[in-house]
């Protein structure tokens, strides 16, 4: 699991969603609506689904894999 001090984990709010607390960034304010994903931390998984799709496909990576994506995208 990525530390909660990378930049993507600063700032942000939870809102508790079946067994996973999803996640979204302080960020992805309403300027910004269409364009937010939320995460919820599981043990094996970093799931990742749309905010406007809360009940649609999602996608679940690997702690490392999650790792590495988000220092990628940090820089982009």
């Amino acid at each position: 699991m990525p530390q909660r001090t990378d930049l993507f984990w600063r700032d942000m709010i939870g809102e508790t969603s079946g067994e996973l607390r999803w996640f979204k960034s302080s960020y992805s304010d309403s300027s910004n609506s269409n364009e937010c994903v939320e995460v919820a931390t599981a043990p094996d998984a970093v799931h990742v689904r749309d905010s406007k799709n809360a009940h649609g496909p999602r996608l679940a990576l690997a702690p490392t894999a999650w790792a590495a994506f988000v220092p990628y995208v940090a820089g982009a």
